[in-house]
């Protein structure tokens, strides 16, 4: 594929380029003039006029040189033309810009970051135009990366544009430069990490934890539904169509194989993926797959306000028959809080709550090493749940508050926009769970069920996003935490 530059390209290091041959052109212009002063000289015998003809044709010589020199000079120092502004800007310094500097304070004080995609044609030139009809616009390229196809070439661009620019004025231009199904959205300072960084810590968190790799696939491909579908549901039933080993690229939907079985569907309806996004995401995954089952062990010991030391610590499927114990030590009430009805078969939901490939899962533990309590964040397509249960014995001494802490502290950590909770409008424990929280919160109550959406946009207390202060709030400070 052939994609030329070069003819936006008219400066560099901020002076013109001078070509060869235009200075060889020049040279034969002042030869010519010589012999034309000489033979002018001649032809008047080296009579008295002849010195003096031979000082004006030098004399109009140097002034013909020093007017080109200032004329260089002039264009030299001017503002850049939009050949000149076209080139892109990930061939520079961070920070570097060669606008004057009004323009220049004026896009990186008050600018505006966006991420830009458009198809072009594969051909030479496409990406010129692209570049000066931005460059028209006073837009800043700060990162360009191509995503080759068939019949073209996906450019996704990483822009600084002035603060009154609007998107649909950058798409605008784009289409009349060639560019067609643009799509553009506000960015942010984390998007200037170059993608060869981002992917590198996108499987560096995936290596460490094994709940990492839905994270990792979100923000690899940007906004987008992710579902985990185990290969035996979890209340039994057919589970989803196997996949290949070397996964299936439709347009919009990509399907991989998961590692333990079943699969892993990610949905983008507003932008198809490219052969080149389904690449990195099929390698997270066999990244995952190699790596095996794994969970970051680090725990915190925690004393109660009735003096018992607890030990709260991640969970996976090792834990799962301490887990059934637990579940078979509470109450049908207990039970029928956390599962909004009766429990059949607790071993294979705990199979799924218990992968971390479907989210994150804390347990408490005793110091007998019995487990009395278990707390999931749960990947819900674009959308994470969060689900307490804790043992009768155990609760109204605050587990069930420093469990919701600790899990919506991960998805603040996670990224995620906002946590919901399910249960029963009868549980007065779990509200005031949510709302010890000091989140904005939503609720919808529907034939009994009440469902509590706490929005992540406000920080979090000290306390409450730590959670470890070597003391678990009392039932009074977080009014009554009871666990569904």
């Amino acid at each position: 594929m052939t994609r030329d530059i070069s003819d936006v390209r008219r400066a560099k290091h901020g002076r013109p380029v001078h070509h060869w041959r235009r200075n060889a052109v020049e040279l034969a212009a002042v030869l010519t003039a010589v012999a034309v002063a000489e033979a002018a000289a001649n032809l008047n015998g080296f009579g008295p006029d002849g010195p003096a003809l031979l000082l004006a044709a030098a004399a109009l010589l140097v002034t013909l040189a020093g007017f080109r020199v200032w004329r260089t000079r002039r264009q030299g120092h001017a503002p850049p033309t939009s050949d000149t502004d076209a080139r892109p800007r990930s061939e520079e310094p961070a920070g570097r810009s060669d606008q004057p500097r009004d323009t220049a304070a004026t896009v990186s004080g008050e600018g505006a970051l966006w991420r830009m995609r458009t198809t072009v044609k594969d051909e030479p030139g496409s990406l010129a135009a692209l570049c000066a009809a931005l460059a028209e616009l006073r837009v800043d390229i700060l990162s360009l990366q191509t995503h080759p196809l068939a019949d073209g070439t996906v450019d996704e661009f990483l822009l600084r544009a002035p603060g009154g620019l609007a998107a649909a004025e950058i798409s605008s231009a784009v289409s009349v430069a060639g560019g067609s199904g643009t799509w553009i959205e506000r960015a942010d300072a984390h998007d200037l990490v170059d993608a060869p960084t981002r992917v590198l810590g996108l499987a560096t968190r995936t290596a460490l934890d094994a709940a990492e790799l839905p994270l990792a696939l979100r923000q690899l491909l940007g906004r987008c539904t992710i579902r985990s579908l185990p290969a035996v549901p979890a209340v039994g039933g057919r589970g989803p169509e196997p996949v290949p080993v070397e996964g299936v690229l439709e347009d919009t939907v990509m399907r991989l194989r998961a590692p333990e079985g079943g699969v892993i569907t990610v949905v983008r309806p507003y932008l198809p993926f490219t052969p080149t996004e389904f690449a990195r995401a099929r390698a997270l995954v066999e990244l995952d797959a190699r790596l095996g089952p794994r969970v970051p062990r680090s725990q915190d010991v925690l004393t109660l306000p009735q003096g018992n030391d607890i030990t709260v610590r991640r969970a996976d499927n090792g834990d799962r028959e301490a887990a059934k114990e637990m579940h078979e030590r509470c109450s049908p009430r207990t039970l029928g809080m956390r599962y909004h009805g009766p429990v059949g078969d607790a071993d294979r939901y705990l199979k799924h709550l218990l992968s971390p490939r479907f989210g994150r899962t804390l347990a408490v533990q005793t110091a007998s090493g019995r487990i009395v309590g278990l707390g999931h964040l749960l990947w819900d397509g674009d959308e994470t749940e969060v689900a307490l249960l804790v043992e009768d014995a155990w609760q109204r001494r605050g587990i069930g508050g420093e469990l919701l802490r600790r899990l919506v502290a991960m998805a603040v950590e996670a990224g995620c926009e906002s946590v919901y909770a399910v249960t029963q409008s009868s549980n007065t424990g779990m509200v005031a769970a949510m709302r010890a929280l000091g989140l904005p919160l939503d609720y919808q109550i529907e034939e009994g069920t009440l469902v509590i959406t706490a929005r992540l946009g406000a920080p979090l207390e000290a306390e409450s996003v730590v959670g470890i202060t070597g003391r678990v709030s009392s039932a009074s400070e977080t009014g009554r935490a009871e666990a569904p």
